[in-house]
């Protein structure tokens, strides 16, 4: 049995927060689009050291773009000092360069971040996020999100289902 099979189920709302989802993102660039997820995530509380956890999802982003397609990019990574498994979000009002692997631009992201002893945890969380926008109708219902509270309610709504 693979060791992620054993894993218990990670449900997304339970690494994301109202607090943790700005709607709209103010980032014009790909860059600005992690920074500001980053300091959302500092913000919040949920990371202390957001210059490390800014580099690791930088390095990450170095090996191979996370613009899945779709208008959706999920950049992540895994850092020292972050504390568990955390993730932040946003939608951007425009639709801003990410090099997606369809080339086309973003207007939806989902950072997920956590210590190197959750890798298991991050596989999985990754593929709950990928499940989640699978859908062109969700993905809008999340890029119509008004507020962080909406947008909060379509992934809790969703993982109901």
């Amino acid at each position: 049995m693979a060791p992620y099979a054993r894993l218990p189920l990670v449900l997304l709302t339970e690494l994301l927060a109202a607090d943790r989802i700005r709607v709209p993102l103010r980032a014009e660039t790909k860059d600005a689009v992690l920074e500001e997820l980053v300091e959302v995530l500092h913000a919040s509380g949920a990371v202390a050291d957001p210059a490390a956890v800014l580099r690791a999802v930088r390095h990450r982003e170095a090996q191979l773009s996370t613009g899945i397609g779709g208008g959706v990019g999920i950049p992540h990574g895994k850092a020292e000092g972050v504390p568990g498994l955390t993730m932040a979000a946003g939608v951007s009002a425009r639709p801003l360069d990410f090099a997606a692997l369809d080339g086309e631009p973003a207007r939806l992201f989902f950072l997920l971040v956590g210590p190197e002893e959750a890798a298991g945890a991050h596989v999985k969380a990754l593929s709950r996020i990928s499940r989640l926008v699978r859908s062109e109708g969700m993905r809008g219902r999340l890029m119509d999100a008004e507020s962080p509270e909406a947008f909060m309610a379509v992934v809790a709504e969703a993982e109901a289902a």
